[in-house]
C-alpha cells in the first residue's frame, strides 16, 4: 500500500492552488447579503482548482479512468451549484439543490457498487432516516419531498464511499479513506444548511458549512487519484 507521506509529496504540490483559493475566499469574507460575479467567482475558486488538480494528471488520465472523470465532473456541477447558492435568497436554492443532486449521482458512480457491503447501505440508511425525521417538522411545500429525495442521494454517496474502502477486509489504502472522509464531511455541511436554513440559527454556520465543504471536496478529489498505478508513486519517492 502506498504510504500516506509518498501521497503527500506526490499529490501535496498540486494542491496549493486549491489551498491559496481557499485561503483568499476566508480571508476576503464577502457578505451573502449582497451576492454578484465577484463574490461568485471567490466562492467557485477553489473548486476550479481541484479542476486544475485533476487535469494536473493528465488529459488521458480522466478520459481513462471512470472513477476520475465522474469526480471531475461532479466538481463541474458543484461549482455551477455554488453559483446558483450565491443568490440563494433570490429563488436560486432550487437550482442549486439540483446541482448538488446530480453531484452526489456523480459521486456514487465514481465510488462504484462493489463491494456491495448491505450492512454499511442500512446503517446508512438509518442514519439518514434518523436526520430527515429530525427536519421534517420544519420542511413545508415542496422541501418536504426536494429535501427527502436530497438526503437519499447524499446517504447513497457516502454508503458508496465508506464500501468502497473496505477497512474490515484490510483491504482499504488512504485514498480510498480520503473519499471516505470526504463523504462525510460532506453530509457535515449540508446538514449544517439544512438545519440553519429551515430549523434555527446555528452558530458560524456559514464557517463550519464552508470548510467543511471544501475540505470534502478536496479528499473526494484526491480518492479520484486511486485508480494511479502504484508504481507511478514509488518512481517518484
Amino acid at each position: 500500500m502506498v504510504s500516506p507521506v509518498t501521497v503527500v509529496k506526490c499529490e501535496g504540490p498540486k494542491l496549493v492552488p486549491f489551498f491559496k483559493a481557499t485561503c483568499v475566499y476566508f480571508v476576503l469574507w464577502l457578505p451573502t447579503s449582497s451576492p454578484s460575479w465577484f463574490s461568485a467567482l471567490i466562492k467557485c475558486l477553489p473548486i476550479f482548482c481541484l479542476w486544475v488538480f485533476l487535469l494536473a494528471h493528465g488529459v488521458n488520465f480522466l478520459v481513462s479512468h471512470r472513477s476520475a472523470k465522474r469526480i471531475f465532473a461532479g466538481l463541474i456541477f458543484s461549482a455551477v451549484g455554488d453559483a446558483f447558492l450565491i443568490w440563494q435568497e433570490q429563488g436560486y436554492f432550487v437550482h442549486g439543490l439540483l446541482m448538488f443532486a446530480i453531484t452526489h449521482i456523480l459521486y456514487s458512480s465514481a465510488f462504484g457498487m462493489k463491494p456491495l457491503d448491505l450492512r454499511t447501505g442500512a446503517v446508512m440508511a438509518f442514519i439518514s432516516s434518523l436526520l430527515y425525521s429530525l427536519l421534517y417538522s420544519y420542511l413545508s411545500g415542496p422541501f418536504t419531498y426536494l429535501v427527502a429525495v436530497y438526503t437519499a442521494l447524499i446517504a447513497f454517496m457516502a454508503w458508496r464511499a465508506v464500501a468502497g474502502m473496505q477497512l474490515c477486509n484490510d483491504l482499504w489504502t488512504w485514498t480510498k479513506l480520503s473519499g471516505c472522509i470526504g463523504s462525510m464531511l460532506f453530509i457535515v455541511s449540508d446538514l449544517t444548511i439544512a438545519v440553519n436554513k429551515f430549523c434555527f440559527p446555528v452558530p458560524c454556520s456559514r464557517t463550519i458549512i464552508m470548510a467543511t465543504y471544501y475540505a470534502a471536496q478536496m479528499l473526494i478529489s484526491l480518492s479520484a487519484v486511486e485508480c494511479r498505478d502504484e508504481e507511478d508513486y514509488r518512481k517518484k519517492k
